[in-house]
């Protein structure tokens, strides 16, 4: 029987990453038997400061980890992982196995000052892997390019099946959240990446031409955020929205927006196609490779961006044609087509 260690960190900020790791751990028995003819064992590890809260069932000092050197590393991984099992580290910061399979969702880490800074180790590891698994054609590209790695293995994410069944939400959840309709609306962080700047230029211009319309901001609070859109006419800061509630918020936007700079893959973006909103998204990084022809596409600036929710918004029966194109296509994004390409990367490392 082979074995699989599927290996994370607890964390209790959930984002997009958060949401790869949880579909592809609970896919990954039953992709494996789809794909392989061999019997696997899969355990997922659970990665925690000695001190920490949060669940888990690993205690690792994460911070000392991160920046050991490199030998130590592998030693530390050695002692984790033992035997002739693959570990698949959907963490940078983890040590590495054996037989290292790794995820890179993108490399922020080495191209944004205020992003996390990088595992000093994690360029020569990701070298060394068996497997690099990309989320984008886009991330794959700029890992081979920065980090000089051998061309990863790319495998989109998928979306919840739960976006394709959304019903917007109603007025008395609406007014919950100190919302009403119609809206616009943001969903992520606010590091320098995502753009919020020129997002915050385009707002007055809209505001201006469709006073009834709201721009609905969620992501967990940020003093970038706050300086840029508090006080500003027209716009809510909703914080976190619980994940219950996220499909049919996204399925009642008048247009799904996503400004950003750079994505690794762009997950808000298919998940509002998924869910019938017109998408305007900025046309970099991995956001055209996501949604194609199916959205409104502009420059990152705020006069494009304004523009694109202006057109998104105008009840054009042109609209109503992308927004039809654009369910089609994110119907090709599965999590089940997602975790068998991960089986099947699996089951090629020895």
């Amino acid at each position: 029987m082979r074995r699989l260690d599927i290996a994370r960190v607890a964390t209790s900020t959930p984002m997009g990453a958060e949401a790869y790791q949880a579909q592809i751990i609970g896919a990954a028995r039953p992709a494996l038997a789809r794909t392989s003819t061999d019997a696997w064992r899969v355990d997922e590890l659970v990665f925690r400061s000695l001190r920490s809260r949060l669940e888990g069932n690993r205690r690792l000092p994460l911070g000392r980890v991160a920046v050991a050197p490199a030998g130590v590393r592998r030693t530390l991984g050695r002692a984790l992982f033992r035997g002739d099992v693959v570990t698949h580290r959907m963490s940078l910061e983890l040590p590495p196995g054996a037989i290292d399979v790794v995820t890179l969702h993108d490399t922020v880490a080495w191209e944004f000052s205020d992003e996390s800074a990088p595992v000093p180790a994690a360029a020569a590891e990701l070298r060394r892997a068996a497997a690099v698994i990309c989320v984008s054609e886009f991330s794959a590209g700029r890992a081979v390019e920065l980090l000089g790695i051998d061309p990863p293995h790319v495998i989109h994410n998928g979306v919840d099946a739960h976006y394709f069944d959304a019903v917007p939400l109603d007025s008395s959840t609406l007014a919950g959240l100190g919302m009403t309709s119609p809206y616009v609306l943001h969903a992520g962080g606010a590091a320098v990446r995502k753009n919020l700047a020129a997002l915050a230029e385009a707002w007055p211009l809209v505001h201006r031409e469709r006073p009834d319309l709201t721009l609905a901001l969620v992501g967990p609070p940020h003093p970038r955020r706050t300086e840029l859109f508090e006080g500003m006419p027209g716009v809510r800061l909703l914080g976190r929205v619980d994940g219950a509630l996220m499909p049919g918020l996204v399925a009642g936007a008048a247009t799904v927006v996503v400004p950003s700079l750079y994505e690794g893959f762009g997950l808000p973006a298919l998940e509002g196609m998924a869910a019938g909103a017109p998408v305007v998204a900025a046309n970099t990084s991995s956001l055209p490779e996501v949604v194609g022809e199916t959205g409104i596409l502009t420059e990152p600036t705020g006069v494009a961006l304004a523009a694109g929710m202006l057109d998104a918004t105008s009840g054009d029966p042109s609209i109503a044609a992308t927004v039809t194109a654009a369910r089609t296509r994110a119907r090709a994004f599965t999590w089940e087509r997602s975790a068998d390409a991960h089986a099947q990367v699996w089951a090629s490392v020895s």
